[in-house]
């Protein structure tokens, strides 16, 4: 665990880097870390007061509080690291990556472990606070702001206050650790199951309804009527299709982008702001169960198109 070792770790995990002399003198992370290598090694001697000395004197320098009695493992790169604070019982393991903002907290009064365990190759999205004897497991990430009071499973992500796991515990690649913007979104996942319940619920409650009053077989438009075209029907039935964030409907929003009617297969494009968006299979399954309710439609695809920047006419007006 030497200087090499770290400047070697500063080009590993910051693309930013570029020379070895700008690594020595411009990153306040590594200096950190240095510094507390000796705060650490004066407080294992019982020299209290100099390791407090030399912690304080490192946070004037470098804007990151570390106490002398915290342990850090190898490779251990603190990045930008302004407002960085870890308490005096926490442990952080091996290439583990912190941003700014991140707290290693404690929850307690009482002289015993009260602060966080960081196991290996974990990384701490900016302003992330993780708070009590907690553990982060090998290669967790903590979402930015995200404030952790549980211990969190190996590999799993969490987000959120308090922080919850999104999605499957899955092992990612080094190369994948800044790929914070393709962190999920539990809430919303959790709200497009509810609303895609909501909606099954309704319409069994309106097919219950209209068979208790007629006996001509349920159907959401009469695909017998020959003035009506098919595509026409399957527009007016994605009108009830509602966007939960804004509430207006798909086809006024210009999300829907084309409806292609090949005999008893339908194709409907439609357009998202981003691929990622976590409301993708609720719009999925709600136009893919709108449109099967058309007599003689047998198959229906729904494609997703990423052209936030495309919308029709019909979408833009929508807001004015």
């Amino acid at each position: 665990m030497g200087i090499r070792e770290d400047i070697k770790t500063v080009f590993e995990k910051d693309p930013a880097a570029r020379s070895t002399l700008e690594v020595l003198c411009c990153y306040p992370g590594l200096h950190a870390i240095w510094m507390h290598r000796v705060a650490h090694s004066l407080w294992n001697k019982d020299l209290l007061f100099l390791a407090r000395l030399t912690s304080h004197i490192s946070r004037a320098l470098t804007g990151i509080e570390i106490h002398p009695g915290a342990k850090l493992g190898k490779r251990v790169f603190i990045d930008h690291g302004s407002g960085v604070v870890i308490g005096e019982t926490a442990e952080v393991g091996d290439d583990v990556l912190i941003y700014m903002g991140v707290v290693l907290g404690g929850t307690a009064l009482e002289k015993k472990k009260r602060h966080p365990t960081v196991e290996n190759n974990a990384v701490l999205g900016s302003g992330a606070i993780v708070l009590g004897p907690i553990t982060i497991g090998r290669g967790a990430k903590v979402g930015a702001g995200s404030v952790v009071v549980r211990s969190v499973p190996p590999e799993a992500t969490v987000v959120g206050v308090p922080a919850r796991i999104a999605g499957t515990p899955q092992p990612s690649a080094p190369s994948e650790q800044l790929d914070h913007n393709k962190l999920p979104d539990p809430v919303l996942t959790v709200i497009s199951q509810v609303l895609d319940r909501m909606s099954r619920l309704e319409e069994r409650f309106q097919a219950h309804e209209k068979a208790s009053t007629t006996p001509v077989p349920v159907s959401f438009v009469s695909s017998e009527n020959p003035s009506v075209k098919k595509d026409e029907q399957i527009y007016s039935l994605l009108k009830d299709v509602i966007d939960p964030a804004v509430g207006i409907d798909i086809v006024n929003l210009g999300f829907v982008k084309e409806v292609t009617v090949n005999g008893t297969n339908v194709d409907v494009n439609l357009v998202l702001t981003t691929s990622a968006c976590p409301m993708i299979e609720y719009f999925r399954n709600q136009v893919k169960r709108k449109v099967m309710g058309i007599k003689g439609i047998e198959n229906v695809t729904v494609n997703i198109l990423d052209e936030p920047w495309k919308w029709d006419g019909a979408g833009r007006q929508a807001f004015h």
